[in-house]
């Protein structure tokens, strides 16, 4: 079976950090760029970052800039997403996704682009 899975969410408070990882199932991940894109209650889909699929190329979202840091890991099949001096307005359901465009890769969340997605893992931050 094809899958992704996010995972790594969790409840902190404000200024805390959380590391997200998105592990594929079937899938080979350094053959696709990765997407973070994430989705508040009532907010439309906003794209927060990606990496292509070699890691030399990486884009973030001005909202995240200084804060975030994508990375992945080719032994494992993971990807990361290392948050940093989390805020209340980065809570928010967040998903990885796969882009077969691998090379320069944009962090917008596009519709229709992403052929392989997860369920999503909660992040909340909240004093």
């Amino acid at each position: 079976q094809l899958q992704l899975m996010e995972s790594g969410g969790g409840l902190v408070q404000p200024g805390g950090s959380l590391r997200l990882s998105c592990a594929g199932t079937g899938l080979t991940l350094d053959h696709y760029s990765i997407n973070w894109f994430r989705q508040a209650p009532g907010k439309e889909r906003e794209g927060v970052s990606c990496i292509n699929n070699n890691g030399g190329w990486i884009d973030y979202a001005e909202s995240v800039k200084g804060r975030f840091t994508i990375s992945r890991d080719t032994a494992k099949n993971m990807v990361y997403l290392q948050m940093n001096n989390l805020e209340p307005e980065d809570t928010a359901v967040y998903y990885c996704g796969t882009d077969p465009n691998m090379i320069n890769c944009i962090h917008d969340y596009v519709e229709g682009v992403y052929t392989h997605w997860g369920q999503g893992t909660q992040v909340t931050v909240s004093s």
